[in-house]
């Protein structure tokens, strides 16, 4: 049996009239730039944040960058995120000329080390960029009472946290701004690139929609230096299109991995941890094994499309060696580098595949 690591085609099938009416419509209006479906979209989204407002952009990675000159961090500037996510995160901090600062994960659930985050603060921190990285939320609690303590703004990259809570508050609507990705294989994607920023400021989320336009208020004024990181409105109709169906795919994921919870049980890895009063809304389901890479040959050889999230650090990468991190020093990132593995997860899943994958783990030779 072959299993996907994610199978966007069983989505697609399962509200193929939904999304072709989406397309037709858009081809029929031959409104493709921002318009209705755009600000629906951002409305909708807002709604299901529980954030004042949404912005759309072309993609997480414009959210991250905008959000970040929104708040005229840049030059100079440091700001306090993780090595161990997609290389996005720190990129949007370099390309506004500031710099990454990486602190250490918590062993447990991978995310941000609050206690190591304040060591790092510096008179030249400006921002904490928590990433919720897998679908869990980073302690948001924890770093919110730091950054207002130290006058420091929060940006939450939520590319992975869809739907995602904290003490039933959702990603999103936390802290100062938030940043989403709906690249297609997330938990709410797109077919293509797309993002965007919520949040609960007006006049920032302001801001970033004139920035996302070439800075202007109208058509033939510009009142700032701005960008051309639009959302497709065909991409907005697609998302608004999905979004209905989010909570249902959500509660899917969250049941299978009860389920790959109840099959691991003493199989020779270890298994996700969940943070008490959070909803984990599990984009990746992600295990741990001292020996993965032979883990994930295994499974290969068995047809099982595991994945590696992520297997080098950032402050390891040549681009960020080439920067100067070399001396940089995160333990427990290196060492998650080195163990974690993605097992197969996505709505659609089938039970029997689900069961596949995990005979196949606990098959795997001591």
């Amino acid at each position: 049996m072959r299993v996907e690591l994610v199978d966007l085609a069983a989505q697609y099938q399962s509200i193929r009239g939904e999304i072709d009416g989406a397309i037709r419509r858009i081809l029929d209006n031959t409104s493709f730039i921002l318009g209705d479906e755009v600000r629906s979209f951002e409305a909708a989204w807002a709604q299901h944040v529980g954030a004042a407002g949404a912005v759309g952009v072309s993609s997480g990675t414009a959210a991250l960058e905008l959000s970040l000159r929104a708040l005229d961090i840049g030059p100079g500037d440091e700001v306090i995120t993780t090595a161990h996510t997609f290389i996005a995160t720190a990129e949007a901090i370099t390309n506004v000329g500031a710099r990454p600062v990486f602190a250490d994960i918590d062993p447990v659930t991978y995310n941000l080390d609050p206690s190591h985050v304040e060591d790092l603060i510096t008179d030249r921190t400006r921002a904490i960029m928590p990433v919720h990285l897998y679908g869990q939320p980073a302690d948001l609690d924890a770093l919110m009472e730091i950054a207002e303590r130290r006058g420091l703004w929060v940006i939450e990259d939520a590319a992975q946290a869809h739907g995602a809570e904290v003490g039933g508050r959702r990603c999103g609507s936390i802290g100062h701004l938030a940043c989403f990705s709906f690249y297609p294989g997330k938990n709410l994607g797109a077919y293509g690139d797309a993002g965007a920023v919520t949040g609960n400021d007006g006049a920032l989320l302001d801001r970033i929609r004139r920035m996302r336009d070439h800075g202007r208020t109208t058509k033939y004024e510009h009142v700032e230096v701005g960008y051309a990181e639009r959302i497709d409105a065909l991409q907005a109709a697609i998302l608004g299109a999905k979004l209905p169906h989010l909570e249902a795919w959500t509660e899917a994921r969250r049941r299978h991995a009860d389920r790959y919870d109840e099959l691991l049980s003493g199989a020779d890895v270890v298994i996700p941890a969940v943070r008490d009063g959070v909803r984990h809304v599990y984009h990746l389901y992600v295990v741990r094994s001292e020996r993965r890479d032979a883990l994930l040959e295994h499974l290969k050889a068995a047809e099982v499309m595991a994945g590696i999230h992520y297997p080098i650090p950032l402050h390891r990468q040549p681009a960020y060696v080439a920067l100067g991190y070399g001396d940089v020093s995160l333990p427990h990132t290196e060492r998650a580098a080195a163990e974690v593995l993605s097992l197969p997860i996505y709505p659609e899943l089938p039970d029997d595949a689900l069961r596949y994958v995990a005979d196949t783990v606990r098959a795997f030779p001591a």
